[in-house]
Parts: C-alpha cells; sequence; structure tokens
C-alpha cells in the first residue's frame, strides 16, 4: 500500500467525522476604539499642544512684521529680510500643525 492510497482510504472511511460539516470558530471581533477616559486626555494633550503651536506661529508671524517694519523704517535691509523669513517660517509651521493634526485625525478615521 502506497502512501497515497493510505491517505485515499483514510478519507473516505465511514466512520471519521466530517470536518467540512463542523462549523467555524466564533471569534470575537470587539470595535478598536480608546477608552473613554484614556481618549478624553489625549484629545486634551492633542487639542493643547496644537493650540500652544499656532499660538507660537501667531506670535513669530507678528514678530516677523514688527521686524520687516523696524528694518524698513531704519534701512536695516538684513532686519527687514530676517522678518520676512520669520513670517514665512511662521506661515509653514502653522500649515504643519494644521497638516499633521488633519492627517491623524484621517488615520484615526481609517482604524475605526
Amino acid at each position: 500500500m502506497t502512501l497515497m492510497d493510505a491517505v485515499h482510504a483514510l478519507a473516505h472511511a465511514p466512520d471519521l467525522p466530517v470536518l467540512a460539516a463542523d462549523p467555524p470558530p466564533v471569534v470575537p471581533k470587539p470595535a478598536p476604539a480608546l477608552p473613554a477616559a484614556v481618549n478624553t486626555q489625549v484629545q486634551t494633550v492633542l487639542n493643547w499642544t496644537a493650540g500652544f503651536g499656532l499660538a507660537a506661529a501667531v506670535i513669530g508671524g507678528l514678530t516677523g512684521w514688527l521686524l520687516v517694519a523696524v528694518g524698513h523704517n531704519t534701512e536695516r535691509a538684513q532686519l527687514a529680510a530676517r522678518g520676512k523669513q520669520s513670517v514665512l517660517w511662521s506661515l509653514c509651521g502653522a500649515g504643519g500643525i494644521g497638516l499633521t493634526s488633519s492627517m491623524v485625525l484621517a488615520v484615526y478615521n481609517l482604524s475605526v
């Protein structure tokens, strides 16, 4: 008797239980979510961080415009140029904060 004959005989034996008719085991699928106590704390930290970051960007932009005005009125070209750079970097920082928060929310909503 070859190996294939033995496998064939075992597969067609009348006293073996039919495995295909057994129902599959039920696996619970809980919804992925943070506990409410953790979720509120995480949201609070993210909100405060974004608020402080945007406040710093606004202060940096206002300081940059102040440097532009002082540099222009006192004929200090480097001071005005430095002010223009700080205005642009403040805008980039504020945009980065907004983009990052949008990306975090998008990834979180995709996983839920």
